[in-house]
């Protein structure tokens, strides 16, 4: 007799996202009876078609942080237009004291940037991109910033006509 290993559970469907934990940090809250320790965790989601959310979470342990920043990722997910691999034009971003410059890249070029903009941009599929942080070298702020700059993405379709 052959057994098993589900036991009855419907086999788990494959997540269309791949995911990277940027940041885990233990934070602690003094209450009257002495320290309360939680983690926080950062982590970045995205299918390499161009979507990508982003979820900061906290929770008693760390796994328990990073599955409420996974989930939190999924719900705000943006989409992201590449074009032949790459961004369709130049963006400077702002997060707080964070500044964030992308610029597009000829092909062959790779992705020429920090530890958390390439974990953005590789997850949401752009092969091609060079990149520069001004200002603060803190995780987080620089993940919303590079956020920001993708959300002000637009392709040449997309742009208002101005006149």
């Amino acid at each position: 007799m052959q057994r098993s290993g589900n036991r009855g559970r419907p086999p788990r469907q494959k997540d269309e996202f791949n995911q990277r934990v940027l940041d885990i940090a233990r934070v602690t809250r003094v209450m009257a009876g002495g320290k309360r320790m939680r983690f926080r965790a950062c982590v970045v989601v995205g299918d390499g078609k161009g979507r990508i959310g982003y979820g900061i979470a906290k929770g008693k342990d760390v796994i328990t942080s990073i599955e409420k920043s996974v989930r939190q990722a999924k719900r705000q997910l943006i989409t992201v237009p590449i074009v032949d691999g790459t961004i369709p034009h130049e963006v400077v971003s702002k997060h707080h004291a964070a500044k964030v410059m992308l610029k597009p890249a000829p092909q062959g070029t790779g992705v020429i940037a920090s530890t958390s903009i390439r974990a953005v941009v590789e997850l949401a599929g752009v092969k091609n991109i060079v990149s520069k942080i001004i200002g603060s070298k803190n995780i987080i702020n620089n993940v919303q910033a590079t956020f920001r700059a993708l959300e002000e993405m637009r392709t040449s379709d997309q742009r208002p006509n101005t006149k």
